[in-house]
């Protein structure tokens, strides 16, 4: 008989130690940006700041995989979640004595996006070694759900300590959940196998190596090309767009906070239905859940109401949830395990590296004058294009796995 999920001690504490890595990190963010805006008051560089923290993490992730692939994953963790825990003690010192200065706080954002670049990988790597093939998208489904309650705890929690205390106490306790992620995942805790990539390669020929097996897979190509398209024209575009509609409609801040619940919750929801159903064809079940995202970003672009449109990203979200699980399932199903970190840092990237660019673009749109529900109706017809040509020319990719 297969043992539970949850039976599964080495599963659940890699799932605890993400639940208080991301909670601290969501945390991080939500109270760099309150303290930018309120206390240095330099709004203007909330948007550098935030490119400070995630730029230096995409150049990196996939160096990340690298080592991932080449050292013990629960040693990374252990280690990339120590040193973040420093960093966030060093801005709660600064920003408690009064001198934090925006040079300091880049500084420290940047060294703590860095060291963020590696935890990823390692983590997502790691659930294949651990728990069973028949397992895997149940596993992850599990994984990403937490991740999306996580990011809703996070912000709400920096919210009520800074209301309650001192935005310095907010960064101390997310000091506190980085710092017990780091303990969860002390190495003697969890049960590791070997390494299985231990080669006299070359960093760069480690990522070579990746790269070239990348380009092998018909199935990972336009696995990549299908989350580049969901995080470019759907979600990173959606990120700008909400708080200008709020403010357009003339919605106030809880409106805004409805809106990003919404999204997460039907993010939650769609997980949660992932775990329980198992799918068969994944690649077609991860193109139709972009197919549904960009449809409903086209109606929420005609939308006019807040009410409406808070409705509407519920069932955007719910539809990313059946890009990412399944996508990410077969790529762990199909990849070797000595490659494993290299591969999920290159999906992470594709996954990631499109958002900074998005709200550029969108910003940029926005501020030339054009009409935001424009930006967001042409965001989904192009999107929608590229989906059509993967449904025809990607025939393997939707019968795949």
């Amino acid at each position: 008989m297969k043992q539970s999920i949850f039976r599964n001690r080495t599963y659940m504490l890699l799932l605890v130690a993400g639940i208080f890595a991301i909670v601290g990190f969501s945390m991080f963010l939500t109270t760099t940006s309150w303290y930018i805006i309120n206390v240095l008051s330099s709004p203007g560089v909330l948007g550098i700041a935030l490119i400070t923290a995630t730029v230096p993490r995409l150049i990196l992730i996939t160096f990340g995989g690298v080592l991932a692939d080449k050292y013990k994953k629960t040693t990374i963790m252990f280690g990339t979640n120590l040193l973040q825990a420093l960093v966030l003690f060093c801005i709660y010192w600064l920003v408690a004595s009064d001198s934090m200065t925006l040079v300091l706080l880049f500084v420290t954002v940047g060294v703590f996006g860095m060291l963020d670049a590696f935890f990823g990988p390692a983590s997502s790597s790691l659930i294949p070694k651990i728990v069973e093939k028949s397992q895997l998208q149940q596993a992850n489904a599990y994984f990403q759900g937490i991740d999306q309650i996580s990011f809703i705890i996070g912000p709400i929690l920096a919210g009520v300590i800074m209301e309650t205390s001192t935005i310095a106490t907010s960064y101390f306790v997310a000091t506190l959940l980085v710092l017990l992620s780091a303990l969860v995942v002390f190495p003697p805790f969890i049960k590791e196998g070997p390494v299985e990539h231990r080669g006299d390669q070359s960093t760069l020929e480690d990522f070579r190596e990746g790269i070239a097996y990348m380009k092998s897979s018909t199935f990972l190509l336009t696995g990549i090309i299908v989350l580049i398209t969901l995080n470019f024209f759907v979600f990173g575009g959606l990120q700008i767009a909400m708080p200008l509609l709020v403010d357009l409609l003339g919605g106030t801040p809880i409106n805004l906070s409805f809106m990003e619940v919404s999204l997460g919750v039907g993010m939650v929801l769609g997980t949660l239905i992932m775990s329980f159903v198992k799918v068969k064809r994944k690649g077609f079940t991860s193109l139709m859940g972009l197919t549904a995202s960009l449809i409903s970003l086209i109606i929420f672009s005609f939308a006019t109401n807040l009410t409406i449109l808070t409705a509407i990203l519920f069932f955007i979200g719910f539809s990313i949830a059946f890009v990412f699980v399944p996508f990410f399932t077969a790529a762990q199903e199909t990849t070797e395990n000595r490659i494993m970190g290299r591969v999920m840092s290159i999906i992470f990237l594709a996954m990631n590296g499109f958002d900074p660019i998005a709200y550029g673009v969108v910003s940029a749109l926005a501020s030339a004058g054009m009409d935001i529900q424009l930006i967001l109706l042409v965001a989904g017809v192009l999107g929608m294009v590229i989906a059509v040509c993967v449904w025809f020319k990607g025939k393997a990719f939707v019968r795949a796995y």
